[in-house]
């Protein structure tokens, strides 16, 4: 990654975004991009805060073509965006009744491996140990006790373990056995990779009609939206499936929510969470469905029938594995746009792994590009999880691309993005000099508080977390609802107001 390539502008980046995705010119024009468009916001070599705000530019000027859509005869909605509370609203900061989440298992994080082998150096793996099966599954790996004993000395067993391993046979042992794992690379190793080849042949946000996918699909007729006001928010009486759980697509619901949308997260009881599922469900509403019963495949069915928008984050193919590929959904329900999340794309030899944001930051280069303009022989990490935040705002920006196109053309559409992918743009918006002397600010000022179901002991309580960042400052600030435990709604759509 070469520290030499200047910043890209942040209005050249969301024009871009909005070129490629073949949305009006005109409306770019009504984008107010506040700030200092070269700080950086928050300590990183690279245009950490340029991603957050373009990303967030392209969601928030898409809603606004959706409401113009809706009316014709206005004047097209400003939208103000500021490059600040951008970045911060992607620290992913909230408190649940002045507490603070546990963001990170104990185990996760860089170990150094292959010291007991013979040679030097044998690299460095990132273990993702959040979820207590992929934490217990790489204990099994290497053989140690699992649950573990205790948290501290487990870490230093899971060191001690990986003395005797190389980290590409260790990464590649976590895959065969369906863990997330990451070797660290350098940005040249990754690009020689043969999957980094599969995600740069693929668009950053991919929107693609599905009957020209070779599917046997019916041509699918724009699908009526109810009607709205012009004081209303841009995606009132929409309806969105969630069926994400972590992170980027969470917030990718949330933003859409927070546009007007009836978002419905799908959760099963055997499914984990993370506890930032507290906050990326504001403004949803929270259902039970497991797939796997017959009889909430028919509730699942009946959801499908009255929705705009699936969104899901299940690794590629495992949706389709209950029937429910983008194909079937358009079969089902013509019209319809499906979302889908992925770590590393849908082709390549890696297109099946598990992955998250930290994983595919360790694989792809920026661990060791981020060490490298530090001055540092140990791997850094990115201060947030850039990656995740920014796939969500583009999800949200391409479903709403796909919605146009939908309300236009007709068809059934499909959009697709990656972490990998968003890496790879992150990487196209040059470096950020002197980034990493960048000063953290005060985040208290952009901090609300709101009721949620997640208190203690399953008792309401207070959610304190980043308010919103995207402005419509001639549209009233539309009220969201409370972020609920999974399970706190009947699996019904909302009747139209």
């Amino acid at each position: 990654m070469p520290t030499t390539a200047p910043p890209v502008p942040c209005a050249i980046a969301v024009a871009a975004l909005w070129r490629d995705a073949q949305l009006p010119a005109a409306a770019l024009a009504r984008l107010q991009l506040l700030g200092d468009s070269s700080a950086a916001v928050l300590p990183s070599s690279f245009c950490v805060a340029t991603a957050a705000q373009a990303s967030l530019a392209g969601a928030a000027l898409a809603a606004a073509e959706v409401w113009h859509l809706r009316h014709p005869q206005a004047a097209r909605l400003p939208v103000q965006i500021d490059r600040s509370h951008a970045t911060l609203g992607c620290t992913g900061n909230f408190s649940i009744d002045g507490h603070l989440p546990l963001v990170w298992d104990p185990l996760s994080g860089l170990y150094p491996c292959g010291a007991g082998l013979p040679g030097s150096n044998a690299g460095w793996v990132r273990i993702h140990a959040n979820f207590a099966h992929h934490r217990d599954g790489v204990l099994h790996l290497l053989h140690l006790p699992h649950p573990p004993d205790g948290q501290a000395s487990a870490r230093d067993a899971v060191a001690q373990a990986l003395r005797g391993w190389a980290a590409p046979a260790f990464e590649q042992a976590a895959a065969d056995a369906g863990l997330v794992v990451a070797a660290l690379r350098s940005a040249a190793d990754w690009d020689a990779h043969p999957q980094a080849a599969a995600v740069a042949a693929q668009p950053l946000v991919a929107i693609e009609k599905i009957e020209q996918l070779g599917a046997d699909t019916p041509a699918a007729p724009a699908l009526p939206w109810p009607p709205t006001g012009p004081t209303q928010a841009p995606l009132q009486g929409l309806r969105v499936l969630d069926l994400t759980r972590i992170l980027a697509g969470p917030v990718a619901g949330r933003l859409l929510a927070g546009f007007g949308a009836d978002v419905l997260l799908v959760n099963a009881a055997h499914l984990p969470n993370i506890d930032a599922i507290a906050e990326t469900s504001r403004g949803k509403r929270s259902c039970l469905i497991d797939l796997r019963k017959p009889a909430d495949q028919a509730s699942f069915n009946h959801l499908v029938d009255g929705c705009h928008v699936l969104l899901q984050g299940y690794r590629p193919g495992a949706l389709a594995g209950h029937g429910y590929s983008a194909e079937a959904l358009a079969q089902q329900r013509p019209g319809i746009v499906v979302a889908e999340l992925s770590a590393y794309g849908w082709t390549g030899p890696w297109a099946g792994r598990r992955g998250f944001d930290s994983l595919v930051q360790t694989a792809t280069g920026f661990n060791l590009a981020e060490a490298a303009a530090a001055g540092s022989s140990t791997p850094q990490a990115m201060p947030v999880q850039i990656l995740d935040y920014c796939a969500g705002h583009l999800l949200a920006f391409g479903i709403q691309a796909a919605l146009l196109r939908q309300a236009r053309q007709g068809g059934s559409w499909r959009v697709r993005v990656s972490l990998a992918g968003v890496g790879l743009w992150l990487r196209s918006l040059g470096r950020q000099p002197d980034g990493l002397a960048a000063q953290r600010p005060d985040i208290t000022p952009l901090l609300e508080d709101s009721p949620s179901g997640f208190g203690h002991a399953g008792q309401p309580g207070v959610l304190r977390a980043v308010r919103r960042a995207a402005w419509f400052p001639t549209l009233p600030l539309a009220a969201v609802l409370p972020s609920m435990p999974p399970g706190s709604h009947a699996p019904v759509w909302l009747a139209p107001d």
